[in-house]
């Protein structure tokens, strides 16, 4: 359910402020909007407002939306208007106010985008501290001399304070160059430079976790198996178990960190399990039988127990940055145009094969990731915002077709030609526009049905 709310939110945020970005345009520049529509399909909402007596719609299919303006070339009979009102047509403004009115979509996405990472700067983002855990050998983290427990504090002469800066620079160097210098501190706070080869990188590595490709990983300390909240009625409620009570064995096999308690749990759906317990200073056993689910495909056990962790040893990992109200808005238009300029970057990339198309997003991917980032709180589901909101911006600029890009370039050729674009032109870019979002739509979905089958 929170998954399928965040979906229409995230949706219903991002076509509203797209749509209304070429309504207010189309206002201020003496057009005459005819309808505002959420979606399409049959109307489900339907009323009329203003003095131009728009009409506003929501419809049932959520995927898109659309303004439809005064155009004397759509009217079955142009010549039942007046003279003044046919002038409020879109087809009869300046080739410089159409182009307003186009562009103004993707730049009300892109404005919001960065609206939306200046609370997230103000508010504070938190993270987790760049400290490496285990450096496995033969990776390039290794070949490089990275050390267990180095702290990365710069990476390409940036400052970096969490784990989403160096993901975020080194996914952009890894289309700039082939070798980054990375800046650690170790234990001892020494300081160290050290030259990060990326060219071992494949392009479908990036799918997955290309940092952990590249041997950089967390360090994780051991955390005992400590119990957080219990669902009430879950096998753990039943058992009798408890926030704050520690596992120290299951069935005489003694367990030492929480993950080694997750595994066993998982592998033993139905199954009578015997625990010994810490309560306090006292220790306790109880049985419990973990509840048989299905995940991905493959059936595991639950109990219904949560993890609590060290709060004094979270505090030492984790970090919160926040900044004044103008470098916060600053750094909202930096994260704004790099995030704009890497994705173009890699569509390019994909389009010559030196990147994977499995970096293609559907609605399904897209519906998880807004669950996801919901649950986890409100300032990762802004972050997610912000950058859907860009992908919608940006994709909409393309050259392309049927897109508001492709209208773009339509009015650019009738700059330079003195005249507008033949309709048999507009005609043929239009069915090519077709064909490459079906095929754009046939990869998302492919990918989509593909994670899903995979997990």
């Amino acid at each position: 359910m929170l998954t399928l709310v965040a979906f229409v939110v995230t949706l219903g945020i991002l076509i509203a402020v797209h749509e209304y970005g070429h309504f207010q345009v189309a206002r201020w520049c003496g057009v005459k909007v005819l309808r505002f529509s959420l979606g399409f399909g049959k109307p489900i909402f339907s009323r009329r407002f203003g003095a131009d007596r728009t009409e506003f719609v929501v419809s049932i299919l959520p995927f898109g939306g659309y303004v439809k303006m005064l155009d004397e070339c759509e009217l079955p009979n142009p010549h039942a208007l007046s003279e003044a009102e046919l002038q409020r047509a879109f087809n009869r403004q300046s080739v410089w106010k159409r182009i307003a009115i186009v562009s103004a979509g993707p730049a009300a996405n892109l404005i919001l985008a960065v609206l939306l990472y200046w609370v997230l700067f103000m508010q504070g983002v938190a993270g987790m501290k760049p400290l490496l855990g285990e450096i496995e050998a033969a990776t390039p983290a290794a070949q490089a001399g990275f050390k267990t427990q180095d702290l990365i504090t710069e990476v390409a002469g940036e400052g970096v304070s969490s784990w989403t800066d160096v993901r975020w620079i080194l996914l952009q160097q890894t289309i700039k160059t082939p070798e980054v210098t990375v800046k650690v501190e170790d234990q001892a706070r020494q300081t160290r430079l050290l030259n990060l080869r990326l060219d071992s990188l494949g392009k479908d590595d990036f799918e997955d976790d290309f940092l952990g490709k590249l041997g950089l990983t967390p360090y994780r300390p051991a955390m005992l198996a400590r119990l957080g909240d219990i669902l009430p009625g879950s096998v753990a409620d039943r058992a009798g178990l408890r926030s704050g009570d520690v596992v120290l064995a299951v069935n005489d096999k003694p367990i030492t960190e929480w993950e080694q308690f997750v595994t066993l749990i998982r592998e033993q759906p139905g199954k009578p399990l015997a625990l010994r317990l810490q309560r306090g200073s006292e220790e306790l056993d109880a049985m419990v039988t973990p509840d048989a689910e299905t995940e991905d495909g493959k059936t595991i056990g639950r109990i219904g127990a949560a993890f609590q962790p060290d709060a004094a040893l979270m505090e030492k990992l984790s970090v919160t940055v926040n900044y004044g109200p103008l470098q916060s808005f600053t750094r909202a238009m930096d994260k704004t145009w790099e995030t704009s300029i890497f994705s173009l970057k890699m569509l390019g990339r994909m389009v010559t094969g030196e990147a994977s198309w499995k970096g293609v997003s559907g609605p399904v991917t897209i519906a998880s990731y807004a669950g996801q980032s919901a649950h986890i709180g409100w300032k990762s589901f802004i972050g997610f915002l912000a950058l859907i909101s860009i992908s919608l911006g940006v994709l909409n600029l393309l050259p392309v077709p049927v897109l508001d890009g492709g209208h773009l370039l339509y009015y650019t050729v009738e700059i330079f030609k003195g005249s507008p674009v033949s309709e048999a032109t507009m005609e043929v870019g239009q069915r090519i526009g077709l064909a490459i979002l079906a095929l754009l739509m046939a990869v998302a979905f492919y990918n989509d049905i593909t994670r899903f089958i995979t997990g």
